[in-house]
């Protein structure tokens, strides 16, 4: 284990976790506590960026969302794992990095947009053509209810995040790395007003993920009602699976099919160890999508059964979980202090 990389990485506490997560990232944290000093946070902070006025079922996500954690596997006799708003010191750090945060730098974050294009589509769903939601963008500061401060600023609270455990690393996807630039930004940025790093510059860790579309072939998400959520009831998986998106060229259950864009073939290929046969029998008309989703599901249900059977474990333990909480919070709130006081001494603000 190499216990002087610091591995840094978080979700937003929306709702259940589902198998895009699971697969996506999960299956990659607990392959990563066995190699690195990692830190792990349930990010609520970031939650009210987009969702300030829906703090109903937050503390509730937070806590289903530690207990999926714990579920797949990750350990805190092995990891870091606490809650962001736990640690105080990373808001008061957010505050520091955002007076030395020039404002192009957020309006010019390529995220920034697309988030917001896809706001204002679920905001207006049904009322607004393409023309009248790039009007709508154009003009996004006037609308109160999707342009505030802390949507704005929210790659600072990210680069905070990273910044004040001294992060290393942080596992991306190739087509993510612009999320971590302004944190290498900040960290130069910083040093160059006050005339001394404080920070240690994250690189992205780039890592194989399986690809987990949706049950319509988008990307699964909670947003789209196109997501298996961990946990669910295996007859209701059953008939999601028996849902997916297939080959819509495919009439007969003889007919050759292109497994390419086929949903259910992409999750063959996490589960299905003959995937490559099943691609060929796929493209040679050997088997109906039918019989092909019946196949999957048996495939899926053990590892679905057994993860429902282990999260019973833990929602039944409230102590362990108050217990993970507490010392996580002590954990991170130790690292985060170092920081902290480092970066105020620097600035000045303390002798």
């Amino acid at each position: 284990m190499n216990s002087e990389k610091i591995v840094l990485s978080g979700m937003r506490p929306t709702g259940r976790l589902h198998l895009g997560n699971f697969h996506g990232a999960l299956k990659n944290w607990i392959r990563l506590q066995d190699k690195y000093n990692c830190y792990f946070f349930v990010a609520d902070l970031h939650s009210l960026t987009t969702a300030y006025d829906q703090t109903q079922n937050l503390a509730a996500n937070s806590q289903a969302m530690l207990i999926d954690w714990l579920t797949a596997g990750l350990d805190p006799k092995k990891c870091t794992i606490y809650i962001q708003s736990d640690v105080p010191e990373i808001s008061e750090l957010n505050t520091l990095l955002g007076m030395i945060t020039p404002l192009g730098w957020l309006l010019r974050n390529p995220t920034y947009k697309e988030q917001i294009q896809e706001l204002l589509k679920q905001k207006y769903a049904g009322q607004l053509d393409e023309k009248s939601l790039g009007e709508k963008l154009s003009s996004i500061a006037g609308d109160e209810e999707i342009s505030s401060f802390g949507f704005l600023g929210y790659p600072v609270l990210m680069a905070t995040d990273i910044l004040i455990h001294q992060s290393s690393y942080v596992p991306v996807g190739k087509d993510q790395t612009a999320h971590l630039e302004i944190a290498r930004d900040l960290a130069r940025r910083f040093a160059e007003i006050y005339g001394t790093p404080a920070f240690t510059e994250p690189e992205p860790l780039y890592t194989s993920v399986a690809r987990v579309p949706g049950l319509d072939g988008r990307k699964m998400s909670k947003s789209y009602n196109n997501a298996i959520s961990l946990g669910e009831d295996l007859e209701t998986v059953r008939k999601k699976v028996m849902t997916m998106f297939t080959d819509p060229n495919k009439k007969k259950a003889t007919d050759p099919a292109n497994p390419e864009g086929c949903v259910v073939f992409a999750f063959h290929q996490i589960y299905n160890p003959n995937a490559a046969k099943r691609c060929e029998e796929c493209k040679a008309g050997a088997l109906g999508c039918v019989a092909c989703k019946k196949e999957l599901f048996a495939l899926m249900e053990p590892e679905l059964k057994a993860f429902s059977e282990r999260r019973k474990e833990f929602e039944n333990d409230t102590d362990l979980l108050q217990k993970i909480v507490t010392e996580g919070k002590e954990k991170a709130r130790a690292s985060a202090a170092k920081t902290l006081a480092s970066v105020k001494k620097i600035m000045r603000i303390t002798k």
